[in-house]
């Protein structure tokens, strides 16, 4: 038996159990790291400076098994739902470790959830208490409250002086429910331990609800043993490795943040954890992670902000940059494709002379701001452009694309290492099998696969066979060496009034390459004789290329309108279009006057498009780009 198999065989009974494994292997080792705000009394201090903070193993131990005693004192029992609604920050973490000691089951709650969804969501689980970051999400949940009649306890991270009291709930800090806790295993020593020692495999540890593109989300039913699979998997295939920094800012609430913290257990590894976006680019260059996940969208960002600081500073400088993102991709497709046919990364001569070269102008201050020392980057939840992936490739900050769903505990399928290729999302995980459906629909089995969904066998019977085959509704291919490569999601895939099938993600990855201002970008044809697309544009990148094009003192949404800009949106429709099939060209497009965004709907947490608000809220707009229009 290799080791990696060792590893899958012989994964912890639980999360809990893992977390406790580690805690006794290396209790004085670094666990976590995160932002405190520097004392203001300090004489050197400045207003809003932070410093980041260390916690040992052993240290989150004392707090999670306060925590989960704190719980059982409050009557919380194994399985039983327990609520998180916060963003990314250590409480998060030390909360959803402190329910699952106490057997009971973590209820994922975004903390952009409206309250209508929330009180949905904490209704149709059964939440018998939660974990609320700060007073507006306190505020949202007893707005609510009438309709929650199972809610009997609320612990605030972040508690207002005066916490109020409502009838028939308690609220109270998460220092007092630490401060039970702790009276609780002064009586009960051992209660953490045993009721640790109770949990089995297939025991409720997690519900996530589906971010859902229309509808009700549906709550995933998570089991340990999903968990315990991951953290294996995870370091199994080498994704951590010893003496990793990971740097976490995902989402908590999102399968793909939370399956993170796993296989950091698994292996002793640091998670320096803040979930603030607006603190990513300030958070690198301190932490100096070897380690980080997050969407395309974030990628395609710092991609567009390099692109607009080049050209802000001048012509000159600007065509080093395009020149040296050339040099970038080639190198990265020359490096890719000789490590397929040798198993070792090698480019032409004179390709690596010029990438010497580009990289002391242009690269390596590209990975200074990731840290300097970044080993990995993983990319999910949506589909990576690949020019973006051969550009980061060939500065040196290796993006490993991977698959997965909130129904599979988040990673099935991830590439690694050297052997990486960019387009595809890697070979599955050691214990995930992979199977292409005839109608080429992407078919996942093995232990990360959840046990259904909440309250909903019928919707789990849709999509989950009962010999363990999940249908995942995703279009794809197996390559013969078992890299997948996702063609579009099943659904989104449209047939034009030609019986042309177009996959709008293949486009709307094409044009994010070849337009650096583009936000999202949503191509539209299903039933019509031509596609046509929404576009929305980055407002960090299009406002500087206005101001140096004869449009400073305009607004973001007149930028957006004026002809200029439609010209040059206009010119790179005319790149994307030279690289399509004609039934895939784009006939028409509208720039939208504002980004889409999850405040009004548009975006799921994971920053996924939902394409039928979308093209709800804009059908005038759509419309009026086939009025009186026939294909050329």
């Amino acid at each position: 038996m290799n080791s990696a198999q060792s590893l899958i065989e012989n994964r912890p009974t639980s999360v809990a159990h893992l977390f406790l494994s580690r805690v006794e292997a290396t209790p004085d080792r670094e666990a976590y790291r995160y932002p405190v705000p520097v004392d203001e009394q300090a004489a050197d201090s400045t207003p809003g400076a932070e410093q980041w903070r260390s916690m040992t193993w052993a240290q989150a131990a004392e707090r999670v098994k306060a925590i989960a005693a704190g719980l059982m004192a409050l009557g919380i029992l194994p399985e039983e739902r327990v609520a998180i609604s916060s963003s990314t920050r250590i409480e998060w973490i030390l909360a959803d470790l402190g329910v699952m000691c106490a057997g009971a089951a973590t209820t994922a709650v975004y903390p952009s959830t409206n309250a209508d969804e929330t009180t949905y969501i904490l209704a149709d689980s059964g939440s018998r208490a939660i974990f609320a970051e700060d007073a507006a999400q306190l505020a949202k949940v007893l707005g609510e409250r009438a309709q929650l009649p199972e809610l009997g306890h609320v612990i605030v991270f972040d508690a207002p002086a005066e916490l109020p009291e409502p009838e028939g709930v308690e609220v109270l800090s998460l220092a007092e429910l630490e401060a039970r806790g702790a009276l609780h295993l002064a009586d009960h020593p051992d209660a953490v331990a045993k009721t640790v020692q109770a949990i089995d495999r297939e025991q409720l540890a997690t519900l996530i609800y589906t971010s859902g593109t229309t509808g009700r989300p549906k709550g995933v039913r998570l089991v340990h043993d999903c968990w315990a699979y991951q953290a294996a998997a995870q370091v199994a295939s080498g994704l951590l490795v010893e003496g990793d920094m990971q740097f976490l800012w995902l989402p908590l609430s999102h399968v793909f943040g939370k399956t993170l913290t796993s296989g950091a257990m698994q292996l002793g590894v640091v998670i320096a954890v803040d979930g603030r976006v607006e603190r990513i680019i300030h958070n690198l260059p301190e932490v100096k992670p070897t380690y980080m996940a997050a969407a395309p969208r974030i990628f395609e960002k710092v991609y567009n902000g390099i692109a607009a600081k080049a050209r802000a500073g001048g012509s000159a400088k600007y065509r080093i940059f395009q020149w040296a993102a050339g040099v970038a991709r080639e190198y990265a497709k020359a490096t890719e494709r000789s490590a397929v046919q040798t198993g070792t990364r090698s480019a032409p001569l004179a390709l690596t002379v010029q990438h010497a070269l580009a990289d002391k102008l242009v690269y390596a201050k590209i990975r200074e701001a990731f840290g300097g020392r970044m080993r990995a980057c993983i990319s999910g939840s949506a589909a990576l452009a690949p020019d973006i992936g051969y550009f980061f490739s060939g500065a040196g900050v290796h993006i490993l694309e991977g698959y997965g769903l909130t129904e599979t505990s988040a990673g099935s399928t991830v590439n690694r290492g050297e052997g990486y290729r960019i387009g595809t999302v890697g070979p599955p995980l050691p214990g995930t099998e992979v199977r292409i459906a005839e109608d080429g629909e992407i078919l996942l089995r093995g232990p990360g696969v959840m046990r259904g969904y909440h309250n909903l066998p019928e919707q789990t019977a849709e999509v989950l066979e009962s010999d363990g085959w999940f249908h995942t509704g995703d279009i794809g291919e197996v390559d013969p060496d078992g890299f997948l490569r996702i063609t579009d999601r099943k659904k989104d895939m449209f047939k034009t009034s030609s019986g042309k099938y177009v996959a709008p993600s293949e486009v709307e990855g094409r044009f994010k390459a070849v337009c650096p201002f583009v936000g999202n970008v949503l191509v539209i044809g299903s039933g019509r004789n031509y596609c046509t697309a929404l576009i929305t544009l980055d407002e960090s990148a299009i406002m500087p290329w206005a101001k140096a094009h004869g449009l400073a003192g305009k607004s973001y949404a007149e930028v957006c309108a004026s002809a200029e800009v439609h010209r040059l949106i206009d010119g790179s429709v005319a790149r994307l279009n030279a690289g399509l099939q004609r039934w895939q060209t784009v006939k028409r497009f509208t720039v939208l006057p504002r980004d889409l965004d999850i405040e009004h709907g548009e975006l799921t947490p994971s920053l996924k498009v939902k394409r039928p608000v979308v093209e709800r809220r804009y059908a005038e707009v759509i419309e009026s780009m086939y009025e009186g229009a026939r294909e050329a």
